[in-house]
């Protein structure tokens, strides 16, 4: 009865999985060129994709279905900042597209609560793009100067001995 729901679920499930690996990657080279700020706003984001992973497996597991653990695709490898944040906000903006529609569909399906599973994601990942959106803005305001601060910020915690390793 609920096959639909299972399977957009299941997109769901691929399409978090993707973002967080990708945001983890994203963090771990942000982190190495010193852009802690930055890695840390990719590894909370990456934290709340395994959230949305499952929030979604719950629903399909309570459906009787199947949690496929396949990401949707592979990490791109982006090392540029300004790349990394325009692949980030993409990837949000599309995933916002896919699960109000995916809300709608499962409403269609007599599903209300996969919709408010759905409906859920879609208010986080227009945050998440939001976040990624106001990081572009700083950076196209204040240019280099706007990422060159979070390496100093870096170095000042490491020359006061607090943090790094």
């Amino acid at each position: 009865m609920h096959e639909k729901s299972i399977e957009l679920l299941n997109k769901a499930v691929a399409d978090e999985l993707a973002a967080t690996h990708q945001y983890m990657y994203f963090h771990f080279h942000c982190e190495d060129q010193g852009y802690d700020l930055l890695g840390g706003l990719f590894i909370k984001t990456a934290i709340e994709e395994m959230g949305h992973i499952e929030r979604c497996a719950e629903r399909i597991l309570f459906l009787g279905g199947e949690v496929e653990m396949v990401a949707a695709m592979e990490v791109e490898k982006i090392h540029d900042v300004r790349q990394m944040l325009e692949k980030a906000r993409k990837m949000e903006e599309d995933s916002t597209k896919d699960y109000n529609v995916w809300a709608n569909e499962c409403s269609a399906n007599a599903d209300a609560a996969s919709r408010k599973v759905f409906e859920g994601l879609v208010e986080d990942e227009e945050r998440h793009f939001d976040q990624y959106d106001n990081e572009m803005v700083n950076i196209e305001k204040f240019g280099e100067r706007y990422l060159a601060l979070q390496s100093i910020e870096r170095s000042k915690t490491f020359s006061a001995g607090v943090g790094g390793e």
